[in-house]
């Protein structure tokens, strides 16, 4: 046992300040952005007399806008040689946002608010992401990835369990609840400006637009494929507001219902550092392929999942593969994207993953939770199929 956790503690002492503080930082911000989103598919139903397809909409929406941003974003902050205060004005408007859910009299006031909370995130995005391959030592990425992911998961856990305490304290007051999450929106971007500090670059390199074509070409085949495996899972995944209707189709109280994103984050916050360390030294192939089947095997449970007990089971397994995932898909393109294109590389990247997820939430409003379930374990069986050909094609993993 002792042996187990010496090298552990020696790798996370080896993880520059810069890496923690962002993970901090990003667990403020999802503390702030959890108890909201955990809430407001029920807000929106149940006080605004949203329909389910509205709710799709309003996710729809939100959650394609922050990819789109985050090319220009990550393509600007290689431009200017500059990720952190990009990464500044990106959790400030996610800060400034937050009170607008409070005070929002119809759905339509919601949709602006969560469109400007994307594009906050889609503004920090990609050169935050940028900016941890540029603080961490090469041989530490997926650690460093694992272990801001990690941080950021524990605020998605504590975030919907804050709203949980708060409901059922304030009588299910939605809007009061709302206002508790501006506090640690602010204290997110306070610590990232006095926190953080951008490594030293290259002075007087002649600045270049790298979404030009010739800069594009530099993104090669791996980096294409890491971007369709991105896709495939977020195809498989979606929104994850509708596990909070899932939730509440299987009978969960309404002031239990945040409980499914604290389960699904509790998983993800515990697994996301292990395997993120992982990552730096077992095929990635291999992490992908167990990632997939943990995955087909949550849509498959949900997808049957008529009540409360089976639906908590899903998530889990849910909140287990973006454990394994997340982080390696982002070491992933680290790893082959060019030093001087990192910021675009991530945003592309991104974009494609936001643009799937549009797919998927149009399949729940046409045919429902369950026929979206089977097909998202559709996507990962196509998927795992062509991974395995893939690898048996080219001789061995990587």
């Amino acid at each position: 046992m002792q042996t187990d956790i010496k090298p552990r503690a020696r790798t996370l002492s080896q993880i520059p300040r810069g890496i923690w503080m962002l993970g901090f930082v990003s667990m403020l911000m999802d503390i702030s952005s959890e108890i909201i989103h955990s809430l407001l598919p029920m807000f929106l139903v149940t006080s605004l007399g949203a329909s389910a397809m509205m709710v799709g909409l309003i996710e729809g929406v939100a959650e394609a806008t922050a990819p789109i941003v985050k090319i220009f974003s990550g393509a600007l902050s290689d431009y200017l040689g500059n990720r952190k205060w990009l990464a500044v004005i990106g959790y400030g408007m996610g800060a400034l946002s937050k009170p607008l859910f409070a005070l929002a009299p119809t759905a339509g006031i919601v949709l602006m608010a969560r469109v400007a909370d994307r594009v906050g995130k889609g503004v920090r995005g990609a050169p935050r992401d940028a900016l941890v391959a540029d603080i961490a030592p090469p041989h530490l990425r997926g650690a460093a990835y694992g272990l801001r992911q990690s941080l950021d998961t524990v605020g998605a856990f504590i975030g919907p369990s804050l709203a949980v305490v708060l409901m059922l304290l304030w009588a299910n007051d939605f809007r009061r609840v709302f206002w508790v999450a501006v506090i640690p929106g602010i204290a997110a971007v306070t610590l990232l400006v006095i926190g953080v500090r951008e490594p030293a670059h290259q002075s007087g390199a002649k600045r270049v637009n790298p979404l030009n074509l010739e800069n594009l070409k530099k993104l090669c085949k791996p980096y294409w494929w890491v971007v369709f495996v991105g896709a495939v899972f977020a195809l498989a995944r979606f929104s994850e507001a509708f596990l909070v209707l899932r939730a509440m189709q299987g009978g969960v109280p309404v002031a239990l219902v945040p409980l499914v994103m604290v389960v699904m984050n509790l998983v993800y916050s515990a697994s996301a550092y292990p395997f993120g360390k992982l990552a730096d030294s077992m095929s990635h192939t291999r992490l992908l392929a167990i990632g997939l089947v943990v995955l087909i095997v949550s849509d498959v449970v949900l997808a049957n999942g008529s009540h409360w007990p089976i639906v908590l089971l899903g998530v889990a397994l849910w909140g287990l593969h973006m454990g394994l995932t997340q982080g390696l898909l982002a070491t992933m393109v680290a790893q082959v994207a060019p030093p001087e294109l990192k910021g675009t590389a991530f945003g592309f990247f991104n974009l494609t993953s936001g643009l799937a997820m549009l797919v998927a939430g149009e399949l729940w409003d046409r045919f429902g939770a369950g026929t979206t379930f089977y097909a998202g374990a559709g996507f990962c069986i196509a998927t795992l199929i062509v991974l395995v050909a893939r690898t048996t094609t080219r001789g061995g993993e990587t």
